[in-house]
């Protein structure tokens, strides 16, 4: 009676395993049902669709939502029957190469939270699809060498999902990408120069791990919004960074190892609107070329190793809304930039500015000065340009400039 009994638990084990075998695998959902794909194709035997190209797409469909481990929103409960264009978070639309054709143009994933354990057979084998955005889910795995087989795919959002791996280089082969989001995931490495060389208006890769030098990744492209925040990039900004950032409103380096002077070369990029290098290892004077960012109005340097005086042409820069420089070692703010510490646009806690509150320690400041400086001042007072709030005179901007360099120069004879 007992070995029977044993049997029959046994019995028991061997069916749930393979039944939870057969879902790992995208099969079907019972061991009797036979082959997944007979069971697709017994279903394309029983429907009409509109298109013959969704015909084509359907059994990918199927097989990808076999796959999917967790749909907490039901999702999926409307991926059924022929008609395509009715799923949630599927799209149809005329194909480039036959306006009278119907096909899966596009898919909107974003905020379904999906788990499946690779986009692989499905994203890259959609031939039509022109966009493809899945933010925040949780895919895995990374992406396939086919991707870049896709003719028409301009728009790739990833972000916020658990990608590993090293960058996905297939992307380099995609000739029509516009639009590529990868923020938010655990890829790891370096990011391939070429990527900077695409014909891409917008690239986000903040978030993730990559680590290697600033200077190996840029290269002359018309990118308008780029974002490289939150990884491991390290070494100095560039002189050439306004080359390379001329076109972007928004320069994202914050939460990086950047080290080095800050170069005067910022003051060119005229077209930004945000400059946020904050919490790197940047030292050194800031640069009033600084004044000459006629369009900015976010600058953050917060939690880095600047010093010297804040120079008042970057206080008196005409749309300032937010000047963050706490956590550095400055020593001296002027009259302007004093303004706008009293209305809240200016931020210099924990410095080492005599009469402002909440600053470092005479001990820490003394600690931090007593270590040899190797930023030289040469460029520090080159300004390019006339900053707005200043006397349109050359020799009033002289004058000014003069007794700033003074100001300065006394204040850190006292360190």
């Amino acid at each position: 009676m007992i070995q029977m009994i044993i049997d029959f638990a046994f019995k028991i084990i061997v069916v749930v395993a393979v039944f939870h075998l057969s879902k790992t695998l995208g099969g079907v959902t019972s061991i009797v049902d036979g082959n997944p794909l007979d069971t697709i194709k017994h279903e394309l035997d029983n429907l009409t669709f509109i298109d013959q190209r969704l015909s084509v797409v359907y059994p990918l469909i199927q097989k990808f939502k076999n796959r999917i481990i967790s749909d907490p929103l039901n999702i999926t409960k409307s991926w059924v029957g022929s008609d395509i264009c009715s799923y949630t978070g599927f799209y149809c639309d005329n194909p480039p190469d036959n306006l009278t054709a119907i096909t899966l143009a596009s898919i909107d994933f974003n905020g379904f939270q999906l788990t499946a354990p690779t986009l692989d057979g499905f994203l890259d084998q959609l031939p039509d699809l022109a966009l493809f955005h899945a933010n925040s889910n949780f895919f895995s795995g990374t992406i396939s060498s086919n991707i870049a087989k896709l003719p028409y795919l301009y728009e790739l959002d990833l972000s916020n999902n658990l990608f590993s791996g090293p960058f996905p280089s297939s992307i380099l082969g995609m000739n029509t990408l516009s639009f590529l989001d990868i923020r938010f995931n655990l890829f790891t490495g370096s990011i391939p120069p070429q990527l900077f060389t695409k014909d891409l208006d917008i690239l986000f890769v903040n978030n993730n791990n990559f680590i290697q030098k600033l200077t190996e990744i840029l290269g002359s492209s018309h990118i308008f919004y780029l974002t490289l925040a939150n990884n491991k990039f390290y070494g100095p900004i560039p002189g050439s960074i306004a080359k390379y950032f001329s076109g972007l409103s928004e320069v994202l380096l914050l939460n990086n190892m950047l080290s080095g002077c800050l170069p005067y070369e910022l003051g060119f990029l005229t077209e930004t609107v945000v400059f946020d290098a904050g919490y790197n290892l940047l030292t050194g004077p800031m640069p009033f070329s600084l004044g000459c960012l006629k369009k900015a109005e976010v600058v953050n340097f917060a939690g880095n190793l600047l010093y010297g005086g804040v120079p008042e042409v970057v206080c008196a820069m005409a749309n300032l809304a937010n000047l963050s420089l706490s956590d550095n070692y400055f020593v001296q703010v002027g009259p302007i930039c004093r303004g706008l510490i009293k209305k809240g646009v200016l931020d210099v806690r924990n410095n080492c500015i005599r009469g402002q509150p909440e600053q470092r320690s005479a001990v820490e400041c003394m600690a931090f000065f007593s270590k040899r400086k190797y930023c030289s001042y040469k460029q520090t007072y080159h300004l390019p340009c006339l900053s707005p709030g200043f006397s349109d005179s050359p020799m009033g901007l002289v004058v000014l400039l003069a007794e700033v360099v003074v100001k300065e120069v006394e204040l850190q004879s006292r360190f």
